[in-house]
C-alpha cells in the first residue's frame, strides 16, 4: 500500500500532472488570496510520519518538506500567522483512534516530535487528539481573534487528517486553501482521490509556488 510516488527530484513534475489531472472536476470557484485574511496551518509534521522506523512512515513525506518550510518562511516575513498541530493521544482522548490503530501516537512515544526543519521561533504548536484540527482544539479561537478566515493547510496525510481539516473548516466559514504539493499520503491513489473529491465542492486547484508568488510580491 505504502509507494514513494514523491521525491525531492520529481515533486515539482509529478504534483503538477496531478494538478492537471484532477483539474476537470473544479468547479469555477476560485479564492481570493489575501495575506490579511490567510493563515498557514501545517498538520502533524511529526517523526512518527517522516522516520523510515515510524510505524506510520510516509515514503513521500519528506519530499514536502522544503516547500513547507518555504510556506513557513514566506508567512512569517509577511506577517501570515503560522500553526503546526502535534497530533498526541491519550486513552482518554483517543476515541475512535484506538479502536481504529494499532499504535497510539502518545506523549512518550519516540517519535513524538515534528521535524526541526519546520519548527521555526514565530510558529505556534497546538495540541490535536484527532484527524480533525479543530476539533477539541484552540485552532478556532484563535483565528477568529485574529481575524483570519482563509487557512492554508498543509502536511499528512493527504486523505486523513488533511482532508478532514479542510472539511471542517469550510463548515467553519473559514475558507480553505490546500496545495497539491505540500501534502503527503502514503500513496497516490489516496493523494489524488483526497483532490478528486475535494475540488468539486470545497476547494481551488493550487500549487505552493502560486501562493509564494501572491505572499512574496
Amino acid at each position: 500500500m505504502k509507494e514513494t510516488y514523491l521525491t525531492l527530484k520529481d515533486i515539482r513534475d509529478e504534483t503538477a500532472a496531478i494538478l492537471e489531472e484532477v483539474k476537470p472536476i473544479a468547479r469555477s470557484y476560485r479564492p481570493e488570496l489575501n495575506l490579511h485574511r490567510m493563515a498557514l496551518l501545517v498538520v502533524d509534521m511529526q517523526l512518527f510520519f517522516l522516520h523510515e522506523r515510524g510505524h506510520g512512515f510516509i515514503p513521500s513525506a519528506n519530499a514536502i518538506i522544503p516547500g513547507i518550510r518555504a510556506l513557513e518562511e514566506s508567512c512569517i516575513q509577511a506577517g501570515v500567522p503560522v500553526f503546526l498541530t502535534r497530533h498526541v493521544n491519550t486513552v482518554q482522548d483517543a476515541g475512535m483512534m484506538k479502536k481504529r490503530w494499532k499504535e497510539l501516537l502518545t506523549a512518550g512515544h519516540a517519535y513524538i516530535d515534528i521535524h526541526p526543519d519546520l519548527i521555526l521561533p514565530q510558529v505556534r504548536i497546538i495540541r490535536k487528539s484527532q484527524f480533525d484540527a479543530f476539533y477539541n482544539t484552540e485552532l478556532e479561537g484563535i483565528l477568529r481573534d485574529m481575524g483570519r478566515d482563509q487557512l492554508v493547510i498543509t502536511g499528512v496525510m493527504t486523505n486523513l487528517c488533511c482532508e478532514t481539516t479542510v472539511r471542517s473548516a469550510f463548515v467553519r466559514n473559514i475558507e480553505p486553501v490546500f496545495p497539491v504539493d505540500t501534502t503527503a499520503a502514503y500513496n497516490r491513489e489516496f493523494h489524488i482521490s483526497t483532490f478528486r473529491n475535494l475540488l468539486y465542492g470545497f476547494i481551488h486547484p493550487v500549487l505552493s509556488e502560486e501562493l509564494l508568488n501572491i505572499i512574496l510580491k
